[in-house]
């Protein structure tokens, strides 16, 4: 075999590996036992140009969003979060640095949607769907 040839193959041999390492590693592939229809992902706009994406969270019938972002708390590179209340009442406060900048004009404060329709209601009782998508959004009056 001739010296470009040999190299040709190593390098082939090394990117081959490369990929099934990455592979291996992928946080998006669902928890143990954990099928993806049986999954929800959370999309957190941070509203300056960073947003954080944690997929394949564990999802059970009856779970809500608060129940997916306690999940998101225990993935690699989760969210942090803080929130007041409880039930119909409970207000999310602060994601990761991130804290409400309380009412007035131009204060932005945290929002959700689940599959692009707005929260109609607290975090902690909105139930989720299997392969729901969850935004929390940063931002000033529903995402104006």
């Amino acid at each position: 075999m001739t010296s470009w040839a040999c190299l040709l193959n190593r390098r082939s041999a090394v990117l081959a590996l490369a990929l099934l390492v990455f592979a291996a590693q992928s946080p998006t592939r669902p928890a143990a036992g954990q099928s993806a229809n049986e999954t929800v992902r959370l999309v957190v706009d941070y509203g300056d140009g960073a947003t954080k994406t944690i997929s394949n969270l564990a999802w059970a019938k009856g779970n809500t969003v608060l129940d997916a972002m306690k999940a998101a708390t225990s993935q690699p590179h989760g969210v942090s979060f803080s929130f007041t209340g409880s039930g119909d009442s409970a207000i999310l406060t602060k994601i990761d640095d991130v804290q409400n900048q309380g009412g007035g004009a131009d204060k932005k404060n945290w929002q959700y949607w689940v599959n692009g329709a707005n929260g109609d209601k607290s975090f902690a009782v909105f139930e989720l769907q299997a392969q729901d998508v969850i935004v929390w959004r940063f931002a000033a009056e529903q995402g104006k």
